[in-house]
């Protein structure tokens, strides 16, 4: 299987594949259960076929599907309307499809706080859903996090660089790692789109320099970036912010209007790893997982991290390409690359290019 091309068929021709990896995502990602009560929320950006087919496919499986739509709000992250949060407060899982996403808003708390299966899968169309959901092997996917993971729990310092200027370093010590793609087992529990791995290093160690050169997303101005954005980190939390570009100038001005210096610390360090994912979109789900890219958090970081959780006016992620990976000193990866035999192995059974 090799990294998907973007350049796909036009979605009409993409029916049954869109069938198909609905069914994954609710029976194999989710695992819908007979007589569950399944909560999907899109608003009014969202792709109606994907939401319509996963409510097909929750039926199929014998739960109940219960589709709320609403109003594309200004930004990721706001209270949604009352019967948003009356719905996903009562669900046995929820699917949550709106651009203006619901998650780390405190209606999000609640419904965790309830009991709730909750994937965020923000922006999903039918090219996306059937790239990274129905078409790659799920379990392969897991086997590279997994690994990924047992490298990072051995290790204790963590240093990242970048052709583009990234520069920065943070120590692990007993935090945990998570793999965010895999099967929703637990009640209470958030699981991501598959192909990527998430924790923060102890934030008083994490020094340094980020350069963001795929994506990063919000505010709703930026997406895919034309310019670099240059973010400088000092103890855990974003001092500077500069670039040539325009992209820069909005980020700045857009994350100091909060007024929230929690605004500006690190929430989470990722891995992207889906073999559907060989470049940015412009949609951060799929961004966040370009394969071998690494990617950043910041303003909420959600008590699942590790550490100190703690609540910030929004949350941000962009994205690094083309990273090379030291883990205490050793290169796992070069240049977007996996170098370190076992992942390079695991690579090659998922069939992805180059390796």
């Amino acid at each position: 299987m090799e990294m998907f091309s973007r350049l796909e068929p036009r979605a009409e021709y993409l029916s049954y594949e869109l069938a198909l990896a609905a069914r994954k995502l609710v029976e194999q990602v989710m695992l819908v259960k007979p007589g569950e009560h399944v909560v999907l929320t899109g608003d009014t950006s969202s792709d109606r076929r994907v939401v319509d087919a996963t409510a097909q496919a929750v039926a199929a499986a014998g739960a109940h599907p219960v589709v709320v739509w609403s109003e594309t709000m200004p930004s990721a992250s706001m209270e949604p309307p009352r019967p948003v949060a009356g719905a996903i407060a009562d669900a046995d899982v929820w699917i949550e499809f709106a651009v203006s996403y619901v998650m780390h808003s405190n209606a999000f708390r609640r419904a965790m706080a309830n009991g709730c299966r909750y994937t965020n899968l923000t922006a999903m169309d039918v090219h996306m859903l059937v790239a990274t959901v129905g078409r790659p092997d799920f379990q392969g996917v897991i086997k590279l996090g997994k690994a990924l993971v047992r490298l990072l729990e051995q290790a204790d310092e963590v240093r990242i660089t970048s052709a583009g200027g990234t520069h920065i370093t943070g120590r692990n010590g007993d935090r945990p790692i998570n793999l965010r793609g895999k099967p929703a087992e637990k009640p209470g529990e958030t699981v991501m789109l598959s192909g990527q791995i998430s924790w923060n290093p102890l934030e008083e160690t994490q020094d340094g320099v980020l350069v963001f050169d795929g994506a990063l997303w919000p505010p709703d101005q930026l997406g895919l970036l034309r310019d670099p954005v240059r973010c400088t980190v000092e103890k855990g939390v974003v001092t500077k912010i500069d670039g040539a570009g325009q992209d820069a100038e909005i980020f700045r001005r857009w994350m100091e209007s909060w007024d929230d210096p929690n605004m500006f610390r690190v929430a989470h360090w990722s891995l992207g790893f889906n073999p559907g994912v060989p470049a940015p979109t412009g949609r951060i789900v799929e961004d966040e997982r370009v394969f071998g890219c690494v990617e950043l958090g910041i303003g909420t970081k959600g008590a699942w991290i590790g550490g100190e959780p703690w609540v910030s006016a929004a949350h941000t992620d962009g994205s690094i390409l083309g990273p090379s990976i030291y883990l205490d000193g050793e290169c796992v990866e070069k240049d977007g690359v996996y170098v370190h035999p076992e992942l390079v192995e695991i690579c090659r059974e998922l069939g992805v290019a180059g390796y």
